[in-house]
């Protein structure tokens, strides 16, 4: 039985073999030692837990804003080509809300309003027009969905009815797609 401690070993306290200081038990009897091991490590100087969670959390942030900047930056020219025939759409409702309140109108007063009373006829009484039982819109006469003033033309050159015009995006008579004018005389 070796019992002679030799330079960096410690007797086992219980059997008296010879184990390395370091060491957390008796390799020959099994025994754990007291105050064995390695020392325990020294802090590192480094980042506490609380800042690495915070780090991990700003990165997933921001990987998060640039994946929605690029799908919007990809996703943009669908989204406005819908937007653009949506406000087609909403012009065409428009203008058939005007067709119905102007019917509305005439069964009242007998006529249509003139050009020069407009679509105004319809939420306020023009001067001199009997038989007026409106408001016939409930709010002030709207833009056309890119801002324009609807174009209405009574006496029409159509038909009977008024002649009622958006013209489009680009507020220009004619067009296509988006600038191509709403009509109230066509179903488009």
């Amino acid at each position: 039985m070796d019992t002679s401690p030799t330079a960096g070993s410690r007797p086992c306290p219980a059997c008296g073999t010879s184990i390395a200081a370091d060491s957390r038990f008796c390799y020959k009897c099994g025994a754990i030692m007291p105050g064995g091991g390695p020392a325990p490590a020294p802090a590192k100087a480094g980042m506490s837990t609380g800042v690495k969670v915070l780090l991990a959390v700003v990165a997933v942030a921001v990987f998060m804003f640039i994946l929605l900047v690029v799908t919007a930056v990809l996703a943009a020219p669908s989204l406005m080509r819908h937007s653009g025939a949506a406000r087609v759409v909403h012009a065409r409702v428009e203008i058939q809300m005007f067709k119905t309140a102007l019917a509305t109108y005439k069964l009242d007063t007998g006529e249509y309003p003139t050009t020069d009373q407009g679509l105004a006829a319809l939420r306020q009484q023009p001067g001199g027009v009997k038989n007026w039982s409106g408001p016939y819109i409930v709010q002030d006469v709207p833009k056309d969905p890119w801002g324009h003033d609807f174009v209405y033309r009574y006496p029409g050159e159509h038909g009977d009815e008024p002649d009622i015009i958006s013209y489009g995006a680009d507020g220009q008579p004619g067009g296509e797609g988006v600038n191509a004018d709403i009509v109230s005389w066509k179903s488009q």
